[in-house]
This record gives C-alpha cells, sequence and structure tokens, in this order.
C-alpha cells in the first residue's frame, strides 16, 4: 500500500505539472499538443546536469536539476510560440512536430555524447544513481516522499494564485478568452500568449525530470515519456482548465498509473491473471473513456487556437 501511495504522488506530481503548463497555455489562447516532445527536452536538461554535476551536494543538484529542465522546456517551447504566435502557424501541426523532433533530437544527442565517451558504445542512455538520492526529502518505512512532491504541491498553489487572484492571471485568461476585447484595454496579447507558452514549457520540462526519475537509474531517451505528455493534456481537459481539479484528476489518472508498478503485491489483483500490459494501458483507456464521456461538456477557452490578429474586430 506505501509503494502505491508512493508511486500514485509521484506520478499525479508528472501530470499535475504538466497540466498546469497546459492551462497557462490555453489560456493564452494557444494549444500545446507539444508537452511529449517538451517533457522530453525538460528530461534531457535535468539528466544532463546530473551526469555532468555529480559531486553537487544534495539541495544543490535538486536546485541544478529543476534549472536544467525548465530552460530547456522553456527554450524548446519557444518553437511552438514563435511558429504559432508570430507566424500565426497551424498550433496542432507545430505541437505534432514538436513531439517528434524532441524524442529524436534528443535520443541522437545522448548518443553523440556517449559515442564521445565511449566509442563502442553509444548508448542513448543516461544514468543517474547516486544523483537521485537528492531528491528524497523524507522516508517512512517504504513510503517515500521527494522534494519533486512537494513542490509539485507549491506549484499547484501558485499556478491557482496566479491566475485567478493577480493582474497578470486575469490578463492571460482575457487572452484566450477575447483577445481582440484585451487588446482593446491596452493588454498586449502577442506578450501574453508568449507568457503563457513559455510558463507552459517550464513546467512541461519540470515535468520530463520528475518523470524519468520517478522509478528508474537511467533513462533511454528512444523511450519517450510513455505518452504523458497527452495524458496530461487529458488530465487538463477532464480538470475543466482549472488548477484545483487539475490536481484531484492527476492523482485519478496517477492511481491507475501506479497499479502498473505494483499490482503484484494486491491478492485480489493477481488473482485475475491479467498481463502486465493491461495495466500499462489503463490510465489510456481510462483517459479515452473519460474524453468521450465528458470532452462533450467541457469549457475551453472561447480564443484558444485561434491565431491573434490585430486588424481583426
Amino acid at each position: 500500500m506505501a509503494l502505491l501511495l508512493q508511486y500514485t504522488l509521484i506520478y499525479a506530481s508528472v501530470l499535475m505539472l504538466v497540466a498546469l503548463g497546459g492551462c497557462f497555455s490555453e489560456h493564452s489562447g494557444v494549444i500545446n499538443l507539444g508537452l511529449e516532445g517538451t517533457m522530453v527536452m525538460g528530461a534531457l536538461g535535468g539528466a544532463l546536469v546530473m551526469r555532468n554535476m555529480p559531486n553537487l551536494p544534495g539541495l544543490a543538484m535538486l536546485l541544478m536539476v529543476v534549472l536544467g529542465s525548465v530552460v530547456f522546456g522553456l527554450v524548446y517551447s519557444l518553437l511552438l510560440a514563435v511558429a504559432a504566435i508570430s507566424f500565426k502557424a497551424d498550433q496542432t501541426l507545430v505541437g505534432t512536430g514538436m513531439n517528434l523532433l524532441g524524442t529524436a533530437a534528443a535520443t541522437v544527442f545522448v548518443k553523440a555524447i556517449n559515442m564521445r565517451a565511449n566509442r563502442n558504445n553509444p548508448s542513448s542512455a543516461i544514468v543517474y544513481i547516486e544523483q537521485k538520492k537528492a531528491f528524497s526529502l523524507l522516508k517512512i518505512g517504504k513510503f517515500e516522499i521527494s522534494w519533486f512532491m512537494l513542490l509539485a504541491v507549491l506549484i499547484l498553489i501558485a499556478s491557482y494564485i496566479v491566475l485567478y487572484k493577480t493582474r497578470f492571471g486575469l490578463r492571460l485568461m482575457a487572452c484566450g478568452e477575447h483577445p481582440q476585447a484585451a487588446d482593446s484595454v491596452g493588454i498586449n496579447v502577442y506578450k501574453m500568449r508568449y507568457a503563457g507558452v513559455l510558463i507552459s514549457g517550464a513546467l512541461g520540462g519540470l515535468g520530463g525530470i520528475v518523470y524519468i526519475t520517478a522509478g528508474v537509474s537511467e533513462w533511454k531517451f528512444e523511450n519517450g515519456v510513455a505518452g504523458f505528455g497527452f495524458l496530461a493534456l487529458a488530465v487538463m481537459i477532464f480538470g475543466q482548465w482549472k488548477p484545483q481539479l487539475i490536481a484531484l484528476t492527476g492523482l485519478l489518472f496517477g492511481l491507475f498509473r501506479a497499479l502498473s508498478n505494483v499490482y503484484t503485491g494486491f491478492d485480489f489483483l493477481t488473482a485475475l491473471h491479467l498481463p502486465s500490459t493491461v495495466y500499462n494501458m489503463l490510465p489510456y483507456i481510462i483517459s479515452l473513456v473519460v474524453l468521450a464521456i465528458f470532452s462533450r461538456n467541457s469549457r475551453a477557452p472561447k480564443a484558444e487556437g485561434i491565431p491573434y490578429d490585430k486588424g481583426q474586430r
């Protein structure tokens, strides 16, 4: 039970961070389907820090890994921002391209690094074993609380405050609801949309490093993040683009994902004699069912996905 709770919380943290990123982007009016690729690039940034700075003390390691993943995710999200906002490209196509590019670019980059270190083994994996100790905050028996779980909660609270209690958040949401009206009162829609996409990239990148350090001591980047970017989009939609509902939905989806790690510890589940792949599929099956049932009643920001034309009224 302790392991189930631990894995549920860590996977919920990943989904919540990435879904909150998508929430900021879509509230500004830009659909970010490239969260999967952004997670991979953020994971690359954090993993490179762990690989190249192995002797940093615990807290410094944590801060540098977070910084590396956030910066990589933020920079990568500029692709979407420039293409979709400045050049008014189709946001769905740009996001899809980012997903394909992210995994491929990270795999090639890591293989190139490993080839220089060991020409006989150009692996796509980055190993980080000892460095993971820096991420542990508290351990009670088999249950371990990581700094990433605490960070996810703090970001959740901050996201709610920023979106609903600050001038910036209200302006951001205005740009996603009615950008022409926002522009008419002096709000720079282009800048607000850039801000929304960059915040999305930062949180997506952070979610990527949390995912790859959840239960392994090395990661092959050719594996990507197993569809977690798309799963986070489902969490965002089911959560109605609201931070508090996104948190609850993230816990639900995290629970189903955690079952694939610990189902052998429950007699009633092993008695079913289901293959492990069924449990791996559960969160994705649930996401399809949820979207099929509830997406019709979802209230997305009215102007999301529509390029803003300043001359149009």
